[in-house]
């Protein structure tokens, strides 16, 4: 096996079931990582066309109780959700990406932090990977005040905050971007210390073997190891 980390995608639209975690967990080495995404309902509100996808069959008054990090009992059913997922999968790290409609705005800021100040944490590194009109001085305050690592595609900036860095890479110029030689070869000069590194493109596969090779090869060098997003998994390296 050539890639040793994975990140779950499937957790953002909607969690899979207990019994579908464990044969995760019990088909994968025993050294094999998983990461994954925060379920949207943490972090996108209902009028995300991402929520084409729910199958909870909720309506529409207890939809708009979701996203954007209220303080509401849905929100925290789906954290809790969520991290039944992450302890099911040994996971050490989630992600929570949030749309460009989540602006920095003074009651995004406030409920953003609540969340994470009153989120049973556990030992779990958490990423944010912000979208939208972020500043990098917002950005970082708040991944300081609340303890986040800042997930970034390095290819757009540069990450602000955090004991590790954790790359998601959509593609230079859009998802149908296929990273050459010479791409690559500056990922791997941003990869300092330790490392997650997505490749969330068309050509992910292709990128992530890539790339591996580059760092010498399947397996994972001392601080880096890379892999591939598929529809329900992103693959990163570290």
């Amino acid at each position: 096996m050539c890639f040793k980390v994975v990140e779950v995608q499937q957790t953002f639209y909607q969690p899979p079931t207990p019994p579908t975690v464990a044969r995760w967990r019990v088909q994968a080495p025993a050294d094999f990582e998983f990461t994954l995404k925060a379920w949207q309902l943490i972090t996108h509100e209902s009028k995300s066309p991402t929520y084409r996808r729910l199958t909870l069959g909720w309506p529409q008054r207890k939809l708009d109780h979701c996203g954007s990090f209220k303080p509401t009992d849905e929100v925290q059913w789906a954290w809790e959700r969520t991290r039944d997922v992450a302890l099911g999968l040994k996971a050490r790290v989630v992600v929570f990406q949030t749309p460009a409609s989540f602006q920095p705005c003074a009651t995004n800021k406030k409920n953003l932090q609540k969340f994470f100040q009153e989120a049973d944490r556990g030992d779990f590194l958490l990423v944010w990977e912000p979208r939208g009109n972020w500043s990098d001085e917002e950005t970082y305050e708040v991944c300081r005040e609340s303890n986040l690592i800042h997930g970034v595609d390095p290819f757009r900036s540069a990450p602000s905050f955090g004991e590790i860095r954790y790359f998601r890479i959509h593609g230079i110029t859009g998802y149908r971007y296929r990273f050459s030689q010479g791409d690559l070869e500056a990922l791997r000069e941003k990869c300092q210390g330790k490392c997650y590194c997505l490749f969330n493109n068309v050509s992910m596969w292709t990128d992530a073997l890539a790339f591996q090779k580059l760092l010498g090869g399947c397996g994972r060098s001392p601080e880096k190891s890379s892999g591939r997003n598929g529809q329900d998994s992103l693959n990163r390296q570290r």
